[in-house]
């Protein structure tokens, strides 16, 4: 039987933005704010670029690298680099990761449609209620999450259909592009608010007496989550560049990109939150956790001058952000399909949309119907939340430093750093980034995994 060509990216601008669109996703609009305003605003925000400098991005140079010279998925990729080992079931973990991941990553991605259906229609900015309880009565109904979920999983699919150049890097330069330019109108409209240099401050002016150890645990926690390094996700992609591009500039640029749009996102959430809360008199809340964006937002929205032009804009790079990343994810488990079951793409990605549906319906249940069964004492959701982003992600992530590190060659792990030595990557640099995956990244990763089951 003749195999078919591994596609490839077409151009490595689509490349970029398609490796920064699976990085960034509801992670920085939807995560990243709440965390920065837990733990203390700018000192956070400090800390969270010296781990991502320091530990993460030389995680993910090395799960870059891996995934370019084994190119293929997961699963085969550590099988080819490390024949006849065990390694391979390293890469099964990141498939089975970024299923887990999905399955409840649409349930959110469905609430990010809902949100913008609602706001486009009106139903949002006019209510006159408690917005917990309209957020509250939408995920526990039995059926309206489930519709809102399947279409969101539906537009994911689609997309993955058409290929790697067709469907992934066509639609990420549409998207991220998009994305990037609604989110500073938003941002734009935000910094307008009178009170909102209060936020300003918040966010870039440190106290670093509020630094604890458990805030740079977060930090680093932080970085890891949003680089999405572990699930298979880069290791895929970078199957599909071509050899000679430059891994060290591209994965330094999308984590420029990464970092960048959280701190954009931060900055059309946090000001707006301090300048309303000003206006009305109260104390702002910027560690309401995963309900600032549905819960606290559309009471901003609602209060702010041209605040529904705002949240369309808002929830609108909501859904493009959580279809960037959730095309990534499903695109590991297509891989897979594709290449150790031998199906056809369109059948791959049927088969995903069957898998992460159905397990998606459970976790969308669980705020409902299901809302008192529990496993291990969690509800649906929150289990799979909690398997895949506790312990899953950080296993996979030392997992990946170790073999990087440990059980690749330093000769072929350099080799493929510098292309083979046609690069002019200065010597300190490549073998600095060696050693700080080999040494370093393991310890931290480590302290990472003991947090999140101890806490």
């Amino acid at each position: 039987m003749v195999r078919k060509t591994r596609e490839t990216f077409g151009s490595r601008t689509g490349m970029l933005l398609a490796m920064a669109g699976s990085a960034i996703g509801l992670g920085n609009i939807w995560r990243f704010p709440y965390t920065l305003g837990k733990n203390g605003g700018a000192a956070f925000l400090l800390i969270y670029v010296i781990m991502l400098l320091v530990i993460c991005l030389p995680v993910m140079i090395s799960e870059y690298l891996i995934g370019r010279r084994g190119g293929s998925n997961p699963f085969r990729t550590f099988d080819r680099l490390a024949p006849g080992s065990k390694w391979r079931w390293m890469g099964f973990i990141a498939v089975l990761a970024s299923a887990c991941i999905l399955s409840f990553y649409c349930v959110v991605g469905g609430w990010s449609v809902k949100y913008l259906d609602d706001v486009c229609s009106g139903r949002l900015m006019g209510y006159e209620g408690d917005y917990a309880q309209f957020f509250g009565s939408f995920i526990s109904s039995p059926w309206k999450p489930l519709v809102y979920t399947m279409l969101f999983l539906g537009m994911t699919g689609l997309i993955i259909a058409f290929g790697v150049r067709k469907g992934i890097e066509r639609m990420s330069k549409i998207m991220i592009s998009v994305l990037f330019v609604i989110i500073v109108l938003v941002v734009i409209r935000s910094l307008s608010l009178p009170g909102a240099i209060e936020g300003v401050r918040y966010m870039f002016v440190p106290d670093f007496s509020k630094v604890t150890a458990d805030t740079c645990i977060a930090a680093m926690g932080q970085a890891f989550f949003s680089l999405s390094i572990g699930c298979g996700t880069i290791l895929t992609y970078a199957s599909y560049v071509h050899k000679d591009e430059n891994i060290a500039a591209s994965s330094a640029w999308i984590a420029i990109f990464d970092t960048a749009f959280a701190v954009i996102a931060a900055l059309a959430i946090i000001p707006a939150v301090y300048a309303i809360a000003l206006m009305n008199g109260v104390d702002p809340d910027v560690s309401a956790g995963p309900g600032l964006v549905f819960i606290t937002l559309p009471g901003v929205f609602q209060s702010m001058p041209l605040g529904g032009l705002a949240a369309v804009l808002f929830f609108l790079a909501l859904l493009l952000a959580a279809i960037t990343s959730a095309i990534s994810l499903m695109e590991v488990v297509v891989a897979f399909i594709i290449e150790e079951l031998h199906r056809s793409r369109m059948h791959a990605v049927l088969l995903s949309f069957l898998l992460c549906g159905v397990v998606g319906v459970f976790c969308s249940l669980s705020f409902g119907p299901l809302d008192g069964f529990t496993l291990f004492g969690l509800s649906v959701f929150d289990f799979f939340d909690y398997i895949t982003s506790n312990i899953m992600l950080p296993i996979g992530g030392l997992l990946l430093a170790v073999f990087a590190g440990w059980k690749l060659k330093r000769a072929n792990y350099l080799d493929e750093l510098t292309n083979g030595g046609t690069l002019k990557l200065p010597h300190w640099l490549a073998l600095s980034i060696y050693y700080l995956v080999k040494l370093v990244a393991p310890l931290a990763i480590s302290l990472i995994f003991l947090n999140c089951i101890l806490s």
